[in-house]
């Protein structure tokens, strides 16, 4: 197999390791979270993605019908005092933290029976046929698409000598991963779901003054449990009500049950922009790969985490995750993504992932989020992911979804 030494130009991030500034124990009573010290870590307030609502295709995965409330009841809940929000590092990383071996991509291909095709429009495009899905690779950025879906590599693909070269991260933990078999390690099919802010962590506001991101999320966290239940799951909520619960205790919850996987809902922002939109699901950057997004934290390739075990099926259980909710609830795509300044992914000793499903910033996306009908089709695309990993079975996209010519590179 060939493979190629290139000096890495990116321009990378120095990390200093902001240690956690305290740590809660995480109790459960049947279902709900209690937190019997909660001195706060760092919080970080996440934006979300843009939705562009559309209508349920035709064959989306059917799950029991539930009469959606106009919104989950929240209560008030006891003001928590928060520590001040960390400000994000301005930081380096050097060359010698990111992976610096590339693969041709010509010969890995050939020798596992695979093939690989290029367009004749520029830039190029590449089809990489594997025995569990079609890729479509660019040397034109870091996205690239599996099964219609976007997928952001670590680095950008490199054309030398007339062979397609491919960081052997990206090799080993976008392409391989995804070119196996989905089965995930769920074992007794426990859940813990993670509505994302609450309390005093308002999180995003909807631009059209309908309502806020944690009521949102937390309503769309109890519609996925009710689905999930009626399918054999075990389910846990790291918050039930309106309270502000500590990043590093959501961890600890999911860690203290044993849950199989971890799922964190969110809605995104980039106020005051009223344009950008789109579906983004986040799982944690693995070791010696920059991340797709940093939003100016420190972003150290040389660090590892405890949910750098799962890099491989975190990437299959966002993926699933992702294709689900683009198929049924129709947003646009902006890719499965990574990063590694979320605290709530770090920690986790399971398959953990993060969803941003619209952004509260576009009027459009606002407006469907505020539905309690959308909301209701988000709960059930991840419904339906859950069980197709269960059956290690993927579902297909839309059928009239047309072939990508380009490939988006923001």
């Amino acid at each position: 197999m060939g493979k190629l030494t290139i000096r890495n130009k990116l321009p990378g991030f120095a990390w200093k390791l902001e240690s956690l500034e305290s740590t809660a124990r995480a109790l459960s009573n049947g279902r709900v979270l209690k937190l019997r010290h909660a001195c706060a870590t760092a919080l970080l307030i996440f934006a979300g993605c843009a939705t562009d609502p559309g209508k349920s295709p035709d064959g989306a995965f059917q799950v029991p019908a539930v009469q959606p409330p106009e919104m989950a009841v929240v209560e008030e809940a006891p003001e928590i005092a928060r520590p001040k929000e960390p400000s994000p590092a301005t930081s380096t990383i050097t060359n010698s933290q990111l992976s610096d071996t590339w693969i041709s991509l010509n010969d890995w291909s050939q020798g596992k029976g695979y093939s690989l095709a290029q367009s004749t429009q520029q830039p190029a495009l590449y089809a990489l046929q594997t025995s569990n899905g079609l890729f479509e690779l660019s040397t034109d950025g870091r996205a690239a698409r599996w099964e219609g879906a976007e997928l952001r590599l670590g680095f950008p693909l490199k054309m030398t000598n007339g062979l397609l070269w491919i960081n052997e991260m990206d090799l080993r933990k976008n392409i391989e991963p995804l070119s196996s078999p989905f089965p995930l390690p769920i074992g007794s099919k426990t859940i813990v779901i993670d509505a994302g802010h609450g309390g005093s962590s308002p999180g995003t506001t909807s631009v059209l003054g309908l309502g806020a991101e944690k009521t949102y999320a937390l309503d769309w966290a109890l519609r996925l449990q009710t689905l999930l239940e009626r399918s054999g799951w075990r389910v846990f909520q790291t918050r039930t009500n309106d309270v502000d619960v500590a990043l590093s205790a959501r961890v600890a919850f999911a860690n203290e049950i044993g849950a199989d996987l971890f799922i964190s809902l969110h809605f995104n922002s980039a106020a005051p922009s009223r344009e950008q939109n789109g579906l983004e699901t986040f799982c944690l950057t693995p070791q010696g790969m920059p991340s797709t997004l940093t939003r100016g934290y420190e972003d150290n390739a040389g660090l590892t985490f405890p949910n750098n075990t799962f890099d491989e099926d975190n990437l299959k259980f966002a993926m699933t995750v992702h294709r689900s909710i683009l198929k049924i609830a129709g947003p646009a795509d902006r890719g499965v993504r990574r990063a590694r300044f979320m605290a709530v992914l770090r920690g986790q000793n399971r398959p953990a992932i993060l969803v941003e499903a619209g952004y509260l910033s576009n009027p459009k996306e606002a407006e469907a989020i505020a539905s309690p009908q959308y909301r209701q089709k988000l709960a059930e695309a991840i419904a339906a992911a859950l069980v197709s990993l269960d059956t290690a079975k993927q579902p297909a996209l839309p059928p009239q979804t047309p072939p990508r010519t380009d490939i988006s590179t923001q």
